[in-house]
């Protein structure tokens, strides 16, 4: 410590060495002491209160742990006058107004105890520290005694597995932290070792010491993000430890320079080895092994983040008994090699397929990197399937799901076709009860379904806005009412036709129908649904429609954005634009997206739609000059191939589903860093340069994406249904507007705007053909982006320093491209890292902050969710299929949810996902050491423990199903 931390000032002089020069003694302070409260200091003398000392004393405490800079802080003061506060009320509490004395050891060990129920536990710590050393320094000077002998660090023995004792390998431990710290600025692996020699001790189980060196790593992150790569490292070290161990029935261990020369050997005897064990498909075994074990690239085992690599061992990496021996290049060469199997070349396509994903470029999603290269290569991502109106029907569906999700699918199941509520049963001559109960089934049976065993089922219900049961459909999130009427863990979306929104615009009235009287509405879209629509509504006041319900259709939109606000549901998509500009419409009618909402395909109780995603990094596709367009066309190119092969590869759990994907070839290419590449071309999220981005990098996506296609359909034939497509007739999802337009009249505003030559692109289209009938769908990336430690998918930032939790457990995230400029410009610092915790990750508040870089650096919930809609609007009109849209808003009303839902319709969008909302969103927090509102900011008020919750987790697993 250099700071003095004591508040002795209140009862005498400070003593040499126990004050730094500028602590002012306390006989030049004026009494000022409420009530003439009075101190008895050491030496028994009385002098006068005075609450100011406390003050300097608690902001002396705070800066020797966080530096002089933090006395600027805003934070800092308001803190330390909370606590003062604190300190006084609980020395004079009951007092009664009248005079009290107090002994400056009562007064200190308030302010302890204020510093730690306030969660400073670090400063509390050092000023622990501190009056301990100034109690022995006093008892040294009372006894003169002489200084004893200096002990000598004891030595720490490791406990192998078999129980036999031997001495810490300092010198491999210095080794191992000096390899993962090499080539990283702003590193210092004497810290590391530092730290973690402190949490070991004698008789450690050799298999800890590897996580002691992981954990001591991790604490540093939100100081320096290159300290995540470091723990990445480190966490590899033990993982190859764990790998070589298993394949050669020994400990085995080696550093990341061995593991460089020792690759390919591993290689090999990890493929026979997962063979023989009947984890990996054989016919891995019947590859030029040593040709693809001398492509491997073992430095990209360097170029993870904490989290990535973490997430890769949790879940990815194939193991026996729980035991891992799949190494990252190993993986990735894994689910390479599957998706090349047919491949005529297929070392060459292998290594193709390895050197995209493993350079981060482009990444499949987690069901293909799940299965790839395994004996049941279940490896797409999305299922849709249309629930008939009968009990076989319906159970049936509600069976796909259960063997559907058992291989790691998310589900979307379109309901509408089931009967209402007080419906006639002809076979019992009784009356429904709706679809709700159904619902209830299906929702116990995705949570009784664990996933491949990674995690639990998901599924999303789909239902029309005309449905009679669409006001309880609505409340099935609610966490009041009959449980037996509610869904708590299935999500839910209004599939919303066009004439709806329309009804709400012109503030009309709206019928609500059974579908079993109205049995073609659910078909039809556009035009032909208003008319018919029209006709039943007239049917319906002749009397011919017995069970149908009218209100108008501005109270049903708001409790439908009231019910989205309460409880994250139901979801807001559009069924008109979803079918209008579907190149599919020919041979059948989209009923509902997926569980995520990008995805929109045709189903029927022949068909369930099938979709197999991964996303391009489009991070990995800005360079010092710009965005790379021939990298992009690289990368889409071999992306659309390794979709294409998953259809061909992939194991269908169910007839429907394989009969749909062979007929159409659907594939879903995505994007996923779309905020990191804004960072690094120094475009802020709420600007028109960021929509004109996201213009832009989606017309290149698209346009190499329906290329690549073309060229695939040119090598292998079109897919079955391509004649009388929309493909077929020279109509791109560009063109396709038009047609939306048409039916919309004034309620489309979407812009058409193109850079690219489209005019040659679509010839080549019409005349060769497209192998995939849909090509593009941007998923939500939850966890691929985490792999390739980028952006999600096209989200903004959540927050600049937080705390993400998933099933892989707690990780400290922070932006590095923050944290680099603000070391530009010598901001960097204790001071502004616990700003950051204080103010959950927000800039805006930090006055040292300069402006421009609050504007590049603002948060999802600082900005206007107007620029998403826009943003997604530019990138919606170059997609075949759609995208998975969060909207974020810190303080959301019923007006501002009416204007942000309806410009998403008029702008063109074909769904929207999550709606996040500040006063609902679990904010994830880094423990602060020294901000004692920070626990208190997002504390539920006593009382408000019943209310319903008003949104899924930020970071909710769900939407790993589909990435």
């Amino acid at each position: 410590m250099h700071t003095e931390v004591s508040v002795e000032e209140q009862s005498r002089p400070a003593a040499a060495g126990a004050a730094p020069e500028s602590a002012v003694p306390a006989a030049e302070l004026a009494a000022t002491a409420p009530g003439q409260h009075h101190v008895i200091r050491r030496n028994g003398k009385v002098t006068a209160f005075d609450e100011a000392k406390i003050k300097v004393a608690i902001t002396k405490a705070f800066l020797a742990v966080e530096g002089g800079n933090a006395a600027a802080s805003r934070r800092i003061h308001d803190i330390v006058d909370e606590l003062t506060a604190q300190v006084c009320e609980n020395l004079f509490r009951r007092t009664g107004g009248s005079s009290v004395t107090v002994h400056i050891e009562d007064i200190q060990d308030q302010v302890e105890l204020a510093l730690m129920r306030g969660g400073h536990h670090k400063v509390a710590r050092a000023y622990v520290l501190y009056r301990d050393q100034q109690a022995q320094k006093r008892a040294a000077e009372a006894a003169a005694k002489k200084p004893g002998k200096q002990a000598e660090a004891p030595v720490i023995h490791v406990t192998r597995a078999d129980g036999t004792r031997a001495p810490l390998d300092e010198a491999r431990l210095a080794a191992v932290v000096a390899e993962a710290c090499a080539g990283l600025d702003h590193v210092d692996g004497q810290l590391i070792l530092n730290e973690a020699r402190r949490n070991l001790f004698d008789g450690v189980a050799e298999k800890d010491v590897g996580t002691a060196l992981v954990m001591s790593a991790r604490v540093l992150i939100e100081k320096e993000p290159n300290y995540s790569q470091v723990t990445a490292r480190l966490l590899m070290d033990t993982v190859r430890r764990e790998a070589l161990s298993f394949l050669a029935g020994i400990p085995q261990e080696a550093t990341q320079a061995e593991m460089a020369e020792r690759y390919a050997e591993y290689f090999k005897a990890y493929v026979k080895r997962g063979a023989e064990l009947e984890l990996l498909d054989g016919e891995l075994t019947r590859y030029d092994l040593d040709r693809l074990g001398a492509a491997l690239k073992p430095e990209r085992d360097l170029q993870f983040t904490y989290l990535g690599l973490q997430t890769l061992y949790d879940r990815y990496f194939i193991h026996s008994g729980g035991t891992r021996f799949e190494l990252p290049q190993a993986f990735f060469m894994r689910v390479a090699m599957g998706l090349a199997i047919h491949e005529i070349d297929r070392e060459g396509r292998a290594i193709e397929f390895y050197n995209l994903l493993s350079s981060f470029d482009f990444m499949s999603s987690t069901p293909t990197l799940f299965n790839s290269g395994t004996l049941r290569p279940q490896l797409s991502s999305c299922y849709l399937t249309s629930v008939p109106d009968d009990l076989d029907g319906i159970f049936s569906a509600i069976k796909d799901n259960a063997l559907l999700s058992k291989f790691a699918g998310g589900l979307g199941n379109d309901w509408t076709r089931v009967r209402g509520m007080g419906a006639h049963i002809k076979g019992t001559n009784g009356k429904s009860q709706g679809v709700v109960p159904f619902l209830k089934v299906a929702n116990d049976t995705a949570v009784a379904v664990n996933q491949g065993g990674k995690r639990k089922g998901a599924v999303c219900a789909y239902l029309e806005t005309w449905h009679i049961d669409v006001e309880e459909f609505i409340e099935l999130r609610k966490n009041t009412g009959d449980d037996r009427r509610r869904t708590h863990d299935m999500n839910s979306a209004n599939w919303i036709p066009d004439l709806f929104m329309k009804r709400v615009a012109e503030e009309g009235e709206w019928t609500l129908f059974t579908p079993n009287e109205v049995p073609d509405l659910h078909d039809l879209v556009g035009e032909a649904f208003e008319q018919r629509y029209v006709e039943y509504e007239e049917k319906a006041a002749r009397g011919e429609i017995k069970v149908f319900k009218k209100l108008k259709a501005v109270d049903l939109w708001r409790k439908m954005l009231a019910m989205l606000f309460e409880t994250g549901h139901p979801w807001m998509t559009f069924k008109d634009p979803c079918n209008l500009r579907s190149p599919q419409q020919h041979i059948g009618v989209v009923h509902s997206s997926n569980l995520c909402t990008e995805i929109t395909l045709n189903t029927s109780d022949d068909e369930i739609a099938v979709c197999n995603l991964g996303s391009v990094n489009l991070a990995a596709h800005v360079d010092e000059n710009g965005f790379n367009l021939d990298k992009l066309e690289h990368t889409v190119s071999t992306a659309l191939r390794m979709l294409d092969n998953v259809i061909d590869y992939n194991y269908y759990s169910v007839p429907q589903a394989r009969r749909s994907n062979l007929r159409h070839r659907p594939v879903g290419l995505g994007i996923m860093g779309f905020q990191d590449a804004l960072y690094q071309q120094r475009i802020p999220y709420a600007s028109e340069d960021a929509v004109e981005f996201a213009d832009r990098s989606m017309e290149a996506v698209s346009y190499y994406a329906i290329k690549a296609s073309t060229d695939l359909a040119e090598e292998r034939g079109r897919y079955q249904s391509f004649e009388g497509s929309l493909w077929s007739q020279g109509i791109l999802p560009i063109d396709s507007i038009d047609r939306l337009a048409k039916a919309r009249g004034q309620y489309l505003q979407q812009d058409t705007s193109v850079t690219f030559d489209w005019d040659s692109l679509r010839d080549r289209v019409r005349t060769v053909g497209m192998r995939n009938s849909n090509t593009m769908a941007i998923a939500p990336t939850a966890t691929i982006s985490n792999i390739c430690g980028v952006s999600q998918s096209i989200e903004p930032t959540y927050q600049n320093l937080f705390v993400k939790s998933n099933l892989s457990g707690e990780f400290t995230v922070i932006n590095p491209h923050l944290v680099n400029d603000l070391k530009a410009r010598k901001l960097w610092d204790e001071v502004m890292v616990n700003d950051l915790k204080y103010y959950d990750g927000s800039v805006q508040p930090i006055d040292r902050v300069p402006d421009d870089l609050k504007q590049l650096y603002a948060t999802a919930f600082e900005l206007d969710a107007r620029w998403l809609v826009e943003a997604a609007s530019r990138r919606q009109k170059w997609i075949d299929q759609a995208q998975s849209l969060n909207l974020y808003m810190a303080e959301p009303s019923g007006k501002k949810l009416d204007t942000l839902y309806k410009l998403a319709w008029i702008r063109g969008l074909k769904t929207t996902y999550y709606l996040r909302s500040m006063g609902a969103t679990h904010v994830e927090k880094s423990t602060v050491a020294d901000a004692s509102r920070a626990n208190k900011l997002n504390a539920v008020k006593e009382g408000e423990a019943a209310e319903a919750p008003k949104v899924c987790s930020i970071l909710d697993p769900e939407c790993e199903a589909c990435q």
